[in-house]
């Protein structure tokens, strides 16, 4: 018999935080429901339409906007699109992404942030992302999917690494290169995109970019020390 050893194996969940987890299963779980709707495993024959009904109910675009804005309409209907809409995907890539990027953003974010500040970061960003799409955007394609959420907690991931490598004495800029990269990834993909299919690609990084941009603001409050940090290091800078 092999001798025993006192090393137990772990699970690699149990060194993600539980709001990650609830955010990832949310994704994933949703896109499991639309899958087997369509391939008429769940919801029989009324199953096939759950994702475009979804994308009707939950989408944001400028229209969705304009009707709050000019007609009035504060309804839950009208304002749950803008927490919602990035649980609605529309294909299994963006979700395999999506899913993967919340994850393992996440996982760095909560433990440097806090759970719940991560929670309304990834809130906030979704909604700031909608409104920009909505105010600079005039078509009537909806902004779906979590890359806007997602994109915020990249900015909340650059703002980290910038400090400590500020902390470290080293080249600050260095931590902006995954979202250059991502940006750069995205730009590739839309141009092949309206070359094959001649159709222009939606212009759902004004959303993304949004997201980054509040994202890494308001984690200039959400750090440790906040506020208070961030103008000691202007000034030592200075």
């Amino acid at each position: 018999m092999e001798p025993q050893s006192d090393t137990k194996l772990e699970s690699p969940f149990h060194t993600i935080p539980p709001l990650i987890i609830a955010l990832t299963l949310l994704i994933v779980g949703i896109e499991a429901a639309f899958q087997l709707a369509e391939n008429g495993m769940l919801g029989g024959p009324e199953g096939v339409g759950w994702r475009l009904a979804a994308i009707d109910q939950y989408g944001v675009s400028p229209t969705v906007l304009d009707r709050i804005l000019v007609a009035g309409d504060y309804s839950f209907d009208m304002l749950v699109r803008f927490v919602a809409y990035p649980f609605i995907n529309v294909h299994l890539t963006q979700v395999a992404f999506c899913a993967a990027l919340t994850l393992a953003l996440g996982k760095f974010t909560a433990e440097y942030y806090g759970s719940i500040k991560v929670a309304v970061l990834y809130l906030l960003t979704s909604i700031v992302g909608a409104l920009v799409y909505c105010l600079l955007f005039d078509g009537g394609y909806p902004l779906l999917g979590g890359f806007t959420p997602v994109y915020g907690l990249i900015g909340a991931y650059t703002y980290a690494l910038w400090l400590r490598l500020g902390q470290a004495g080293e080249n600050q800029l260095l931590a902006f290169r995954l979202i250059g990269f991502l940006l750069l990834i995205q730009l590739i993909f839309g141009v092949m995109s309206g070359f094959l299919y001649q159709i222009p690609p939606p212009p759902t990084w004004i959303a993304e970019l949004s997201g980054f941009i509040a994202g890494f603001a308001m984690s200039v409050l959400l750090a440790p020390g906040g506020w208070t940090t961030f103008v000691a290091r202007m000034r030592d800078r200075s």
